[in-house]
This record gives C-alpha cells, sequence and structure tokens, in this order.
C-alpha cells in the first residue's frame, strides 16, 4: 500500500469513528442508532488499525546471482552479494553462487552473500 493510500484509509478510519456516532451519542440515541454507532466506530477502528499494520509501497526484493569475486585491501569493504544496513529493508534478500570476496590489510571487510552490518 502506498504512502497516500495509507494516510488516506487512516483519515477516513479516524472520520469514520468519530463524525456520526458522536452525533448520535449527543443526541439522544435510540437502541437502532446506538447499535449503528457501535457497529460504525468497531468497523472504523477496524479499518484504523489495518492501515497502520500495511508495508509501505516501497517494498523491494534484493537478489544477487553469480557475482563475480570482490577484493579490499586496507580499510576497504569487499562485497558480493546484497546490502541491507541495519537490516533495512522490508522485502525478501538472497544471494546464490556469490564469487569470493577477499579483505586484506587492517580493518578490511569481505561479505560473500548478505550483509545486515
Amino acid at each position: 500500500m502506498s504512502q497516500g493510500w495509507k494516510i488516506t484509509v487512516i483519515v477516513l478510519a479516524v472520520a469514520g469513528v468519530v463524525s456520526t456516532p458522536l452525533v448520535w451519542l449527543l443526541d439522544g440515541p435510540d437502541a437502532g442508532q446506538l447499535t449503528g454507532a457501535c457497529v460504525q466506530a468497531a468497523a472504523g477502528i477496524a479499518a484504523l488499525v489495518w492501515a497502520l499494520f500495511q508495508h509501505s509501497g516501497s517494498r523491494a526484493d534484493d537478489t544477487a546471482v553469480r557475482t563475480g569475486p570482490a577484493r579490499a585491501d586496507d580499510g576497504g569493504t569487499a562485497l558480493t552479494g546484497v546490502r541491507r544496513p541495519q537490516g533495512r529493508g522490508s522485502g525478501s534478500a538472497q544471494v546464490e553462487r556469490t564469487g569470493g570476496a577477499t579483505a586484506t590489510g587492517d580493518g578490511s571487510n569481505a561479505v560473500s552473500g548478505i550483509d545486515y552490518t
């Protein structure tokens, strides 16, 4: 769900929870209006919760297949795969048959696969 649609659903859900039930309840509701207000409020709350738990539309699936070798020297980083800094991203990450990653020298780093650092 895109961010725009998510915001739209949240705004409409809040409006549904507050609008008509509030008007009915302030006007001395009968049993039918009270039931309708409860049902409408519950539907609005359900829509709000649903929208809050939807992933944004920026979901990305990362794939690296048959990459070549990588080499890092003297503090460099060699990566033959997928980098996901601090585990960011809501899509899947997959690597297959990555090339060799070699690091030499102080502070060098080599990853052949998925790097979550």
